[in-house]
């Protein structure tokens, strides 16, 4: 029992630091102001038209999505998109379904965008794919995934999205000083992600140095910060259960479900149980239980990987993000009929994560 104990956190801490760090820096950072200060900028950037307005807000969900974590997106984005929308006069719901798809489907690219990533990396890493690699495997099913995804939401909400808005949101008053310290450690730890620096350590950083600032410029917005911690502990021991159930061979079952083969059919099997399973149960569950299914393929890992991401949109716990977001909805007043909502969301992964995966059986 004690090894499984230490397997499980061995791989569990730096994703759990990472979790708290990286939370700390998206909670700082909309304090200070920086995502309602892009929220203006994309509404005058606009010029009255939806359209504009909202690819501006699409593109800064990807952006917030590959360097800051679907859960920010979800989180922060939501209730920002919702403001914007409802200051200029728009529809509500095209600004909140982009938030909640791409915060999945758009949670390929980098480690550091999802936490199944995170735990995916070492185990591509001994099979021989390093962070480099991975953003190489990963980019071009993270752009099919984004680009099907917004079509699909610029589809469905096409009559809302063409109509034009004649008030611009009010500019809101922020400490220029905390505001653009919080923006230059947003626009920096972009590129450090990517280029493959530790994820726990660039969070960790970034979030020392924010919270420095801001406890100079405003003392008490730090002793008010909420961070995760029940978010984190139930990861750790969601660890140590889902690895003490391979060791007992509980999920070997499902593992065979997901075939052998790195063929686009075999790929597509792959990632097809994931999807299954994430909306079954849970992502994260989801991806631990199918790691195994891997069996050393790189390609195979990065099938799982589209199922767990791009995959849990039809049930409301297959994905925290999504529990995030229906909150964020629940606050602005914004209600949706859960009939609707995963009919929307199989339609989604439906059309997404098969196309994601032929992309990847296309280029790998």
């Amino acid at each position: 029992m004690l090894d499984v104990v230490t397997e499980a956190l061995g791989r569990a801490l730096p994703v759990a630091a990472f979790l708290l760090a990286i939370s700390a820096v998206a909670e700082l950072s909309d304090r200070a102001g920086v995502f309602d200060v892009a929220g203006h900028a994309m509404a005058r950037l606009g010029r009255h038209r939806m359209w504009l307005l909202w690819l501006s807000f699409s593109a800064l969900a990807v952006a917030c999505t590959v360097f800051l974590s679907l859960d920010t997106t979800a989180v922060l984005l939501t209730s920002v998109g919702l403001t914007i929308a409802r200051q200029v006069g728009a529809a509500p719901r095209a600004f909140a379904l982009t938030t909640l798809w791409v915060a999945n489907t758009g949670s390929l690219l980098l480690p550091v965008s999802n936490l199944t990533n995170l735990l995916a990396l070492p185990r591509l890493e001994q099979m021989g794919v390093d962070h480099g690699g991975y953003v190489r495997l990963a980019a071009a099913p993270a752009i099919v995934a984004v680009v099907l995804t917004l079509a699909l939401v610029a589809l469905l909400h096409r009559r809302e999205l063409s109509a034009r808005y004649v008030l611009d949101p009010p500019a809101a008053t922020h400490d220029r000083v905390l505001l653009r310290v919080a923006a230059t450690t947003c626009l920096v730890i972009g590129p450090a992600f990517a280029l493959g620096a530790a994820p726990w350590l660039v969070a960790g950083l970034a979030a020392l140095v924010l919270a420095g600032v801001t406890a100079v410029r405003a003392p008490g917005t730090v002793r008010t910060l909420r961070l995760p911690w029940a978010m984190t502990v139930g990861f750790s021991l969601l660890m140590v259960a889902v690895t003490g159930a391979h060791r007992a061979g509980l999920l070997d079952p499902l593992v065979d479900l997901a075939g052998r083969g790195t063929g686009a059919g075999d790929l597509l099997q792959v990632a097809g149980v994931s999807a299954l399973t994430a909306n079954a149960v849970n992502n994260l569950p989801g991806y631990l239980a199918l790691e195994p299914a891997a069996q050393a393929e790189p390609a195979r890992l990065l099938a799982v990987l589209v199922g767990a991401n791009a995959g849990p949109l039809v049930t409301p716990w297959a994905s925290l993000a999504t529990l995030l977001w229906l909150d964020r909805c629940r606050a602005a007043g914004v209600t949706w009929r859960p009939w609707r909502l995963a009919a929307g969301g199989l339609l989604c992964v439906v059309v997404v994560v098969p196309a994601t995966t032929l992309a990847l059986a296309l280029t790998t």
